[in-house]
This record gives structure tokens, C-alpha cells and sequence, in this order.
């Protein structure tokens, strides 16, 4: 059985709040699971990794909570959060931009070593 869940946000568009809630929710539900979980934030999505980005955002219009709070909500259960290196250059970043729930920045070798030498990994895409 797969003890590692790894959440790859490619599709989904910071743009697009509602979108965003689904990943957040279902891996601080695997973390409190006791699966380990990682988001890797790549293309577009890796703005959420930019602080101030994911505050300004929300699931719901109206809403209190914010995508960062969902964030932090899964980072808490023991979700780690990683930004995808071309991401600093595409958005201008650098790592002291990150907010302080990324736990860094990993390449796409990392994203292909997890899924290809671990049998006990599975992954989801948003």
C-alpha cells in the first residue's frame, strides 16, 4: 500500500479561486491520514508560493478564508509544500519571496524520481 501522496498543482490557475480549495482540502485530510504528502507548485500554480499571492485569493467569494489559510491548514497537519525552480524566474521571485510554508524548491528530476523509484508513492494532478 502507498504511503506517500504527491499533489503536482500544473492545471490549476491561482487566477481561478474555486480552484483551489480541492487539493489544499484533500491532502490535509491524506496528512491527517498519516500518509506523507507533498504539493509541488509548478507553471502557473507556483505563484501560491509567492507571499502575499495566495492571501489576496479565495475559494469562495466573500468568503473569510483565504487560499493561504488552506495552506497553512494543511501545512499544520504535516503537508509539505514545494516550489518548482523555473517558477523563481518565471514570476521573478527569489527565495526569500517564498512563504514560510514552502519547505523549498525542487526540480523536475525530483518530481520523476519520486514517482519512478518509489512503489509507494502515488500522485494527483490539479
Amino acid at each position: 500500500m502507498a504511503r506517500k501522496l504527491m499533489i503536482i498543482m500544473v492545471n490549476s490557475d491561482p487566477r481561478n479561486g474555486e480552484e483551489m480549495g480541492a487539493p489544499f482540502f484533500q491532502a490535509t485530510v491524506a496528512a491527517a491520514m498519516d500518509y506523507e504528502v507533498e504539493i509541488v507548485c509548478t507553471a502557473t500554480s507556483g505563484q501560491l508560493m509567492k507571499k502575499g499571492v495566495a492571501e489576496a485569493l479565495r475559494v469562495k467569494a466573500g468568503s473569510d478564508k483565504s487560499v493561504y489559510d488552506f495552506i497553512k491548514d494543511a501545512h499544520d497537519a504535516g503537508v509539505k509544500f514545494y516550489c518548482c525552480s523555473p517558477n523563481l524566474d518565471l514570476f521573478d521571485m527569489t527565495e526569500a519571496d517564498l512563504i514560510p510554508e514552502c519547505s523549498g524548491i525542487v526540480g523536475g528530476a525530483h518530481v520523476i524520481e519520486e514517482v519512478m523509484e518509489n512503489d509507494d508513492v502515488k500522485v494527483l494532478t490539479y
